[in-house]
């Protein structure tokens, strides 16, 4: 079962990167296509690789350093891919009160990153949130797209003990 995953898998992501090149010929030319074809290629590769920038460049006629400065200042593109697991943790004021500071440094010990990094396993991507909404369960993290709540060092060391598990099983 887990290969006809992975030829599906495949299959999509190519389908990804087809369109984006359509997206490439179809938008054209000038600065009013730089965010479409930029929104294009992280959707095709899920972040925006340096090779894409060099065929936006080429074929929009904006300078690689101009569409460098796009994609520094908004902060919804990304030049390094997201681990398998995104990790959010809430730094709302019920979190921050009730220990996510704490969490946060159990989080950079387990992993061995820091907020807007990715592991050596390119399992884990730790983000940092304003609120996820959860402040009755605070300290609160998210994970893709499930919510740990009322976590505690040890709760939260089981939690992405499982992930590893489950990451290094495919």
């Amino acid at each position: 079962m887990q290969d006809t995953e992975n030829e599906s898998s495949l299959l999509t992501r190519e389908r990804e990167i087809k369109q984006f090149k359509i997206d490439l010929i179809k938008k054209g030319k000038g600065n009013a296509s730089l965010i479409p074809l930029l929104q294009s290629a992280q959707d095709s590769y899920g972040y925006i690789p340096e090779q894409a920038i060099h065929y936006i460049s080429k074929i929009a006629g904006i300078p690689a350093s101009i569409i460098y400065g796009v994609i520094t200042f908004y902060s919804q593109f990304r030049l390094k891919p997201l681990g398998k697991y995104v990790i959010k943790i809430c730094q709302g004021t019920a979190c921050h009160v009730n220990g996510a500071k704490k969490i946060l440094h159990v989080i950079q010990n387990e992993l061995g990153i820091s907020v807007d990094e990715t592991d050596s396993s390119g399992l884990f991507t730790l983000k940092s949130v304003a609120c996820l909404g959860c402040c009755s369960l605070s300290p609160v993290i998210m994970i893709n797209d499930t919510t740990y709540g009322s976590l505690t060092p040890d709760k939260l060391k089981k939690i992405l003990k499982e992930y590893r598990k489950e990451g290094a099983a495919g």
